[in-house]
């Protein structure tokens, strides 16, 4: 019911939680930014957003659009809602409550539109004081997540940016904020890598995208969790289980030179597999001959990564495990039908010819 009343003033530089816009249309928009020369970046990240919003003010930033009394009363008395949460060491601690008055519950329905809703804020002054005509900047948002990508003068817009969070309540976090060349650094947006890149085949450079080095790290991560010794369930739901990730895992790495990451991982997984089947039927030495690579992503129903985007279903379930989720809402779904594109080193403006059917994320995807 609120989301409809919101959406119609969202900005286009913000791509989270909203309908018909997901987070590979932001990496999207920020290759082709890179291509047409914003090539001055501010790699920015918010502190502990989701914690940190201040109530008052983003009830103020409701109650613009909504003048009903008891439904603003209802979004307060849910802001206050206490909420249990376990650490990254598994300890339990109570957050919200009735004294809080910061912080959207985590995990909430509601928070990613309030999350927006107090993000516009930022928006709006980006769009009023002129950002992107003074300095040719292009802002890209995902939630608490935002890049903007400047032709010039990237010091200034960060120094700007800085003021502007201070005075309505929040803080970058300044050991992961930073100013690069996209020309010559990279730097890590929703998963991806973006910045210069060589061609192995002419050796030639370019504005590239492909997973990250945490991307790929997650994904192998997971495969090892899934293959613990202690997994005694049947290989067939072992091999459905594993196809299930690995698909999600390369329909959202669907864009850009993928094909060195996904060589990556279709080699950690055999090579964990392959552990997996010795241990289990207590082979003697490597297995390699027992189980070929071949056999293991043939006849044993293992997919290959490199093979995930032609076969990935309409509707793919797949969570988190991309990246580290500190602050952000665990995700639980990604819609769409993978690209397919596998090619080492088209420009995003060639790419975006025929680019359609990308997987929609419908929550937070990403930090890092």
């Amino acid at each position: 019911m609120l989301e409809p009343i919101f959406e119609a003033d969202f900005d286009e530089a913000a791509y989270g939680y909203r309908p018909k816009r997901g987070a590979l249309d932001a990496v999207r928009a920020v290759h082709l930014a890179i291509d047409e020369g914003h090539t001055e970046v501010v790699d920015a990240d918010l502190s502990k957003y989701f914690d940190t919003i201040p109530h008052s003010a983003l009830l103020r930033c409701v109650a613009r659009r909504i003048s009903d009394g008891k439904m603003l009363h209802l979004i307060k008395m849910w802001l206050k809602a206490p909420v249990e949460e376990t650490d990254e060491r598994g300890h339990r601690r109570m957050s919200g409550g009735k004294k809080a008055t910061r912080g959207t519950p985590q995990g909430g329905v509601a928070s990613p539109l309030l999350a927006n809703i107090y993000m516009h804020r930022f928006i709006k002054a980006f769009r009023k004081y002129g950002l992107d005509g003074r300095y040719g900047a292009v802002l890209v948002t995902y939630a608490d997540d935002f890049v903007v990508l400047c032709r010039h003068d990237a010091v200034e817009v960060l120094d700007t940016i800085r003021r502007w969070m201070a005075s309505i309540g929040l803080a970058l976090n300044e050991d992961k904020t930073r100013v690069c060349h996209a020309r010559r650094e990279s730097f890590d947006f929703l998963g991806y890598t973006f910045g210069p890149l060589y061609s192995p085949r002419t050796g030639g450079r370019y504005n590239g995208a492909q997973p990250s080095r945490k991307a790929v790290a997650s994904i192998r991560k997971h495969i090892r969790r899934r293959l613990w010794r202690g997994n005694q369930a049947p290989w067939d739901d072992v091999a459905r289980d594993l196809n299930r990730s690995v698909r999600g895992w390369c329909a959202y790495f669907s864009y850009g030179s993928v094909t060195t990451a996904r060589h990556h991982v279709e080699q950690h997984l055999y090579h964990t597999v392959r552990r997996f089947l010795r241990r289990r039927h207590k082979i003697a030495g490597p297995g390699y001959r027992q189980f070929p690579i071949r056999d293991v992503f043939g006849k044993m129903g293992v997919r290959s990564p490199g093979r995930c985007a032609q076969l990935a279903p309409p509707i793919l379930h797949a969570t988190a495990l991309l990246l580290d989720s500190t602050n952000l809402v665990q995700r639980r779904g990604l819609a769409g039908r993978g690209h397919g594109f596998d090619g080492d080193h088209q420009s995003v403006s060639s790419m975006s010819r025929g680019f359609r059917g990308i997987p929609r994320i419908s929550a937070t995807f990403f930090g890092g």
